[in-house]
């Protein structure tokens, strides 16, 4: 038997009546911080090249995926199985690498990249820089990315000026503010989540013109 239809039949069981109360009472919302922990211990084996480690945090990785699309089989209005979910991403690999399934012919990687964000696009009917963006993600991820967005399709933004001169000094700054806000208790999370807001709000203006 393969071991991933395996893995689908432990979780089904700790799942159905007369599994595991713990793994039965779980949802989509309870496991969320388990997915994120799970994620950070995977990115620390990599930058470590802990070998072993690897190996382990994508299994625990892969329990969340199958953990939640378990969950999801039982939802009385939208149900859907781990075949579903291994489903959709086969057909949108397929359908995202036009240069390897198809006929399409590309230069090199940098029109791969291009090819894959027209056909994002396209699938999800964006028009919006800030379409898609996942809001829930750490502030800074969130601010850099809506800047790559903004970037990408040419909206124009009115930014702060700044005085830096190389990415070392950019990090000693960051690291002095930092410090600066922990010292004062400030929530420095909570006001650069707030310029998001008012980031994307600008980026809504300026495409709206």
């Amino acid at each position: 038997m393969s071991e991933l239809l395996r893995l689908a039949e432990v979780m089904n069981k700790l799942r159905s009546p007369g599994g595991c109360p713990w793994d039965a009472e779980q949802t989509h919302e309870s496991l969320i911080k388990y997915l994120l922990e799970e994620s950070y211990e995977f990115i620390d084996a990599v930058e470590t090249n802990d070998r072993a480690g690897l190996q382990e945090e994508l299994g625990d990785l892969l329990l969340q995926v199958y953990f939640h699309a378990r969950i999801a089989q039982d939802d009385p209005q939208n149900p859907f199985t781990i075949e579903d979910v291994a489903r959709g991403i086969a057909d949108k690999l397929i359908n995202r690498h036009p240069h390897v399934f198809a006929d399409v012919q590309v230069s090199g990687v940098a029109e791969v990249i291009s090819n894959w964000e027209e056909i994002k696009a396209a699938e999800k009917g964006r028009t919006s820089a800030i379409d898609g963006v996942a809001l829930s993600q750490p502030s800074l991820p969130l601010i850099s990315k809506l800047l790559h967005r903004a970037e990408k399709y040419g909206v124009s933004l009115d930014l702060p000026s700044t005085q830096v001169n190389d990415a070392e000094m950019a990090v000693e700054q960051i690291l002095a503010i930092a410090a600066w806000a922990s010292t004062n208790e400030i929530d420095l999370d909570s006001l650069l989540r707030q310029r998001a807001r008012a980031l994307m709000a600008q980026i809504q203006s300026n495409e709206a013109r």
